[in-house]
């Protein structure tokens, strides 16, 4: 369809959109005249606010709101001191002493101390794929007075800072919130960061709210990615949650939102049409979908099925599915992240490229019994396609398949049960993961251990390479113990790479300052 034409079916559907939002309560007006309000539009609802508990983007998102961290990673992913104002290392790389910089204040008016930072990092370390790695490396971690503390390495971990700097935290929450169990979510939203949760206008499935924190003070240097001074220019940001991509291009055409995480690509035409709106990518490394088998029940808990699906799989299917335009997909051979250092093929990721359903039959029916295989179907989010061609997949293989449909925070609650599929658990979900993915340490589907994560494949040797790569200082043989943990890999399916994307976002030609960076962070953005 011409753009022209386009733009007139979505005009055409303005006034019912909008009053479909206004119903909802999805739209809202600022609370004050006088107050600059940064209307946003998601990519999904936020149900879990509890970055430790879930590691659902759109959780991350909100904890860069208000939690700061230790350290941060630029926009050419360089980890820099954040909450750090000075630290050392010793001579050997094995004792790290740091020293939180002046100002650091909670939104309830407490100090923050390292009492703090302690409590916030063992609790992440209990999750965390590469925070566990790094206290499996730890001899110790103490606070020496309020504002210093040291960690003490038990054997050679070359990714300290890097670890500190993650994506993914750890985000700084006070000592008493951060003695929740890991595996509970916290009760309390408190964090220090320059944006406080608005919690009594928070409304799930609707928006939320956020308020410029005053007491926050921001580091000198300007803002680069994650890192740097992150400088406030607005009052309140408001997340509307609007699900429906007519009603949101609407809302963004006559200006009642500001600014549109992930629109679909196929209206990006539209929003670059009209003189008052326009679009670009913000996170230049891109994400990368995978299909997550869970390992505790048949039939993944063998690894000729997960192999299968492997072989099953044809990326550009998926991706057509998915995005359809091909500027903003590309397909992957590798687990990890494609354009990275650490991409490889070892183990022949080639076979993810092209379906090969004579050996995906082979491999599924030397272990299937019969079971009803639970595939999750988010029906509100970018990867919802990719469960209906998964479904459709299985049931060529001769699998018996239930295609759960819920909404994107629904299956990021449910896909943390360990129930069995029949009793309330699932047995495959599909996802979207970040510039993490770039090293075995961090990337979510790659850990088999304590700290794996949902899905929990168990397997020593993948754990002892991962060790292995994170206490090698020299880039190729790191690279050469990658390409080794990339064929363990292959025979052992974790995961499924099923291609790698770019998200383009949209705004209005009045928003201005939006940074380049795997993280939505709403500092630094102004609105006139």
């Amino acid at each position: 369809m011409a753009v022209q034409s386009l733009k007139k079916t979505v005009a055409g559907t303005v006034r019912m959109a909008l009053a479909a939002a206004a119903l909802a309560g999805g739209l809202t007006a600022p609370a004050l005249a006088q107050d600059k309000v940064l209307n946003a539009v998601p990519y999904a609802d936020l149900r879990n606010l509890d970055p430790v508990w879930t590691t659902a983007i759109i959780t991350r998102h909100h904890a860069y709101m208000i939690y700061d961290t230790l350290f941060a990673m630029n926009s050419k992913l360089e980890p820099k001191p954040q909450m750090v104002g000075d630290y050392s290392i010793s001579d050997d790389g094995m004792s790290y002493s740091f020293t939180l910089r002046d100002g650091l204040t909670f939104h309830n008016g407490d100090p923050v101390t390292t009492a703090d930072v302690v409590a916030s990092i063992k609790r992440w370390e209990a999750r965390d794929n590469a925070g566990g790695a790094l206290a499996n490396a730890t001899e110790s971690l103490t606070a020496i007075d309020d504002k210093t503390f040291e960690l003490k390495l038990a054997s050679p971990f070359g990714l300290v800072l890097d670890t500190l700097a993650g994506l993914s935290g750890p985000f700084i929450m006070p000592e008493a919130v951060a003695q929740t169990d890991p595996f509970e979510q916290v009760k309390d939203y408190t964090g220090s960061g320059p944006f406080v949760f608005n919690e009594a206008e928070w409304v799930p499935g609707n928006k939320v709210v956020y308020d410029k924190f005053e007491g926050y003070v921001p580091r000198d240097e300007p803002a680069d990615g994650a890192a740097g001074g992150k400088v406030v220019k607005v009052d309140r940001v408001v997340w509307s949650y609007l699900p429906d991509p007519a009603t949101a291009l609407a809302a963004l055409q006559t200006g009642e939102i500001d600014f549109w995480e992930a629109p679909p690509a196929d209206l990006l035409p539209v929003v670059e049409a009209n003189p008052d709106t326009e679009a670009g990518v913000l996170d230049p490394f891109g994400l990368i979908v995978i299909l997550r088998p869970n390992h505790l029940y048949p039939p993944f808990d063998k690894k000729e099925a997960r192999q299968a699906m492997m072989y099953a799989v044809k990326q550009s299917d998926y991706m057509t599915a998915m995005v359809g335009n091909p500027d903003y997909w590309q397909e992957c051979p590798s687990l990890m992240m494609c354009n990275t250092p650490m991409e490889t093929s070892a183990g022949g990721g080639e076979i993810m490229l092209e379906s090969d359903m004579d050996k995906a039959k082979e491999l599924m029916s030397s272990v299937y019994n019969g079971e009803t295989v639970v595939v999750m179907h988010p029906t509100d989010h970018p990867s919802g396609p990719t469960a209906l061609l998964t479904a459709d997949l299985l049931r060529q293989m001769g699998v018996k398949v239930e295609l759960q449909a819920m909404d994107w925070a629904t299956l990021t609650s449910r896909r943390s049960s360990k129930n069995a599929p029949e009793d309330g658990g699932w047995s495959i979900f599909h996802t979207r993961t970040g510039v993490g993915s770039a090293s075995p340490i961090s990337h979510s589907g790659v850990a088999a251990g304590e700290t794996a994560w949902f899905g929990w494949p168990q397997n020593e040797e993948v754990e002892a390479l991962r060790a292995k790569w994170a206490a090698e200082p020299d880039q190729a043989k790191r690279f050469a113990i990658m390409e080794e943990l990339e064929t363990l890999m292959m025979d052992t399916a974790p995961f499924v790479m099923l291609g790698q994307i770019t998200s383009p976002s949209a705004w209005r030609s009045n928003v201005s300052g939006m940074l380049s960076s795997p993280v939505l962070g709403f500092w630094n953005i102004e609105v006139e």
